[in-house]
């Protein structure tokens, strides 16, 4: 079996019929865009490592809660998002702690917001300082560049909402970053 054929209902299956070879499938699918997505919003990656594990770890326990398993990518996604918000619950903490080595960033990102690290560090800080949802949304339409229909399927929410969130998040940001001198 070619799990990179396979599409994520046939992975799905496989898994549940016991097909561990299945599931590294669906991982290596979906392990790249959840760690950016995950870095992003706990802003560490070392913690980003550990919550996307438990994320996978849940997934594979829970594998047959998936009701629809040919959106299975909706279903993980949702897992990532209550993951990180239980991580920052129990961090006790709604901001994010700040990456501080630029190439683990970079490798994680699709390209570097500023070559300034300064800069860099204030945007990340910024960031850090929306709501959740806001960030979320933000992250999801700015960095993951999601159309709102692909994100409205990943988080639930409805199109309308994540537009004003992300209208809230950029505004935020902008009075956060007014007067920062950009490279």
């Amino acid at each position: 079996m070619d799990v990179h054929e396979l599409s994520d209902a046939e992975l799905v299956m496989a898994t549940r019929r016991g097909d561990q070879r299945a599931f590294a499938g669906l991982v290596a699918r979906y392990r790249d865009r959840h760690a950016r997505f995950v870095a992003r919003m706990l802003g560490d990656a070392d913690e980003a490592e550990d919550v996307l594990q438990s994320v996978f770890v849940r997934a594979f326990r829970h594998i047959d809660r998936c009701d629809d398993p040919a959106r299975f990518g909706a279903w993980l996604h949702r897992i990532v998002v209550n993951e990180c918000r239980t991580f920052a619950t129990r961090r006790g903490q709604r901001e994010l702690k700040l990456v501080r080595e630029p190439v683990v960033l970079d490798g994680l990102e699709h390209e570097t917001p500023a070559s300034d690290p300064a800069l860099r560090m204030r945007i990340e800080q910024a960031l850090a300082a929306l709501p959740v949802e806001q960030r979320e949304a933000f992250v999801l339409k700015h960095v993951e560049e999601l159309e709102y229909e692909e994100m409205a399927e990943l988080t639930g929410a409805g199109v309308s909402a994540l537009k004003m969130r992300v209208k809230r998040a950029i505004e935020r940001l902008r009075e956060q970053l007014e007067g920062v001198a950009y490279a």
